[in-house]
């Protein structure tokens, strides 16, 4: 049941961003980078597990890959002035799994994540 809940809620975020888009995309924005996927995921993990340190270890991983996939939300707009959509769509996603792979390493080097 609880995957079942976990996929309504899903799958209602992305309805309403694509729909308060249309009307306002400052408002949608605000409504997707609010982190609902995480606090889903911490509300279900600590309900499955009831591991506060598995939540803890999350929310630390999550920040730090957060921060590479920033540089989707910059690249698009810009690349999307010289490109179609489609292209520049890819290009973003390409970039941003650059950061991914860097900042991969570099917590691996650091010893950060698990």
């Amino acid at each position: 049941m609880l995957i079942i809940i976990k996929f309504v809620l899903s799958a209602g975020i992305i309805v309403v961003v694509s729909e308060v888009a249309k009307r306002s995309s400052l408002l949608a924005g605000l409504v997707a980078s609010l982190p609902l996927t995480s606090l889903l995921a911490f509300v279900s993990l600590y309900v499955e597990t009831g591991d506060v340190e598995k939540v803890a270890a999350l929310s630390r991983n999550i920040f730090w890959l957060v921060l590479p996939s920033l540089i989707f939300f910059w690249a698009l707009p810009y690349l999307l002035k010289t490109l179609s959509f489609w292209w520049a769509f890819l290009a973003s996603i390409a970039l941003m799994l650059v950061f991914y792979y860097a900042m991969l390493f570099l917590l691996g080097r650091l010893g950060v994540g698990s």
